[in-house]
């Protein structure tokens, strides 16, 4: 295992990123969200995306580097962007900004757009939200992971609903989770460092739990295997919910813009690889519309205190609030360094040869 900076991390997504086609700031924008993932540890949707998620796709034709944003319709609260298949981040950042901007003057603001792409983590944009004093909600749909209760077949994607609200205490809520009892992308980090996955996280086309990342992630794309939706296999575990909210997800990703949905995201078209036109949606609530700040964020302090507070299973000697353990990752890495397992250290290296990133070369010597 090996360790880097956050500065390190950042200026050489940044400089890949570039090299790949994208304009500088969209590059600095992409690269930010990515390196926060890593800061929180969330490293399934840190740099351990940067390749088989941006640039390969870059590469192969389906995701343009520098992304047009088209505004199609727009009101005093609300708007609906098309990004016309370009950088999700870059679309997204934009997007937030706007429901800040609307929720500034009017309360709220809500934004959809369309022909988007992956955007990173979801809680990076309920951040910008919280950083202004608000509440921040975001949610998007993906590539058919989820299997319907009762059903076998991978037709929704794992589909984050996340909620960011700011609090009294050095970090603010913060619920960044797929509607899946796991998400694709820790699927794709357990391939990478050959770990198991737990039983119950994914069945094959019986109905049969599965355990091999690498198997799982391939018959996904052949329709052979689904995730189980949060709650579990089932309705013995309440897994209709996690379905529910999948489905709530989907259509605020699609039907409200007139964007693609389910199987129209496969990223695949006659047997040939196609942009794949991702929908998100985003929220901005201005908490001075309703009371004041420092009120709301007292209120929530004391919740989670609280709840941080309460009695503890045998066994056990802490209780944690959502937001908690990525304060604590980003204490521990500002301080360590983000780490780098060997399979993502040798893919970084090959992006530092494969994109000449010769400023980079005395870094991999080591």
């Amino acid at each position: 295992m090996k360790y880097l900076d956050f500065d390190t991390l950042k200026r050489f997504c940044v400089a890949a990123l570039i090299k790949a086609g994208l304009p500088v700031e969209d590059a600095q924008i992409v690269a930010d969200v990515l390196v926060t993932a890593d800061k929180l540890g969330i490293d399934s949707h840190g740099i351990n995306r940067l390749k088989p998620i941006y640039l390969d796709r870059i590469k192969d034709g389906i995701l343009n580097p520098v992304t047009k944003i088209d505004i199609i319709k727009e009101t005093f609260t609300t708007a609906v962007l098309d990004a016309n298949n370009g950088m999700g981040h870059v679309v997204s950042k934009k997007a937030m900004q706007m429901c800040i901007d609307k929720a500034k003057i009017y309360g709220m603001g809500m934004v959809a757009v369309r022909n988007s792409s992956h955007y990173g983590i979801a809680g990076y944009y309920g951040l910008m939200a919280a950083d202004e004093g608000m509440i921040g909600i975001t949610g998007t749909n993906a590539r058919p992971s989820i299997a319907p209760t009762f059903g076998v077949e991978n037709m929704l994607g794992t589909n984050p609903l996340t909620f960011v609200m700011p609090t009294d205490e050095e970090f603010p809520f913060f619920l960044d989770c797929a509607t899946s009892v796991s998400q694709r992308g820790k699927f794709e980090y357990y391939a990478k460092i050959g770990k198991e996955l737990p039983k119950g996280w994914a069945i094959d086309e019986n109905g049969e739990s599965k355990t091999d990342p690498v198997q799982v992630l391939d018959d996904l794309t052949k329709g052979k295997a689904a995730l189980a939706p949060l709650g579990g296999i089932g309705e013995e575990t309440a897994g209709y919910k996690g379905y529910g909210y999948a489905t709530v997800v989907e259509i605020l990703s699609a039907a409200l813009q007139g964007g693609a949905f389910m199987r129209a995201l496969t990223g695949m078209e006659n047997g040939k690889k196609v942009p794949y036109r991702l929908g998100h949606f985003f929220i901005a609530i201005n908490i001075e519309s309703f009371t004041e700040l420092d009120k709301f964020k007292k209120i929530t302090g004391d919740i989670l205190r609280e709840l941080r507070a309460s009695k503890k299973m045998p066994g056990y000697d802490r209780i944690f609030t959502a937001g908690e353990k990525e304060f604590l990752n980003l204490r521990e890495r500002t301080k360590n360094g983000v780490p780098i397992n060997k399979a993502l250290w040798n893919e970084m290296k090959t992006i530092a040869e494969d994109y000449q990133l010769n400023e980079f070369n005395e870094l991999f010597k080591s």
